[in-house]
């Protein structure tokens, strides 16, 4: 593998179409990573940087234009969306998301590589990626991802280590709903509460901490049906 060799992140929910992709594409030279949803990717867009994006539309939970406008509002990374639908209002509608192109099911694999290798050189390497943030700013605080402290102006706020992991958790998916499962299942790796009526005490908590009001949350929202969202500034 060539180490100059472009890196695409596959985001499908079909575990074969994933592996499908995943060979034929490695095998014309690219890098790649596989994720099964768009929670899965944001996750991974988070610690790594991709040349290209190849995103599905017709996923369980987020659908990929939703997903893809989403991310235009934070990285540049270019994107092709892969769907079902070829429908006219639906290619506009993966357009108007912010997608670079639009491939419809099923397709010519080499259709596929054409296209990705048109998207590649008209936006090079260099400009698709952002340096990715280090702070989050939520009012007057900022919570620094890469030594988990938070600070407003130049004091320290204090963080119990409950609520530092929370925010450790919330920090690396902002703008993503966490749900209740998931912070219980989070917090016991680390040792801390396991119980789901523990974490939302443990959020109250934190919202005294970093909310101008917290019976009015601003930046640790509640979302129905979905659990918690950081919503940082």
């Amino acid at each position: 593998m060539d180490a100059d060799a472009a890196h695409l992140l596959v985001v499908d929910d079909d575990e074969r179409i994933r592996a499908l992709l995943r060979k034929f594409l490695h095998r014309s030279g690219f890098m790649v990573t596989l994720a099964r949803d768009a929670a899965h990717a944001r996750r991974l867009l988070e610690g790594l940087e991709f040349d290209l994006i190849v995103l599905d539309v017709m996923m369980p939970g987020e659908d990929g234009v939703t997903f893809c406008t989403d991310l235009r509002h934070r990285i540049g990374t270019p994107i092709l969306l892969l769907t079902a639908k070829g429908e006219t209002a639906d290619r506009i509608a993966g357009l108007e998301a912010g997608a670079d192109d639009y491939l419809a099911k099923p397709f010519e694999p080499k259709e596929l590589l054409l296209r990705i290798n048109a998207i590649l050189r008209r936006a090079p390497r260099e400009e698709a990626k952002p340096m990715p943030a280090t702070e989050l700013k939520l009012g007057t605080l900022v919570y620094d991802l890469n030594r988990a402290e938070m600070r407003d102006g130049d004091a320290p706020v204090r963080l119990t280590a409950t609520e530092s992991q929370l925010m450790r958790i919330f920090a690396a998916r902002p703008h993503d709903p966490v749900t209740r499962q998931e912070l219980v299942e989070e917090l016991s790796r680390s040792g801390g509460q396991t119980q789901e009526r523990a974490v939302d005490v443990q959020i109250t908590r934190l919202r005294r901490k970093i909310e101008p009001d917290p019976k009015q949350p601003r930046y640790l929202q509640t979302v129905r049906g979905a659990g918690y969202m950081l919503s940082p500034d």
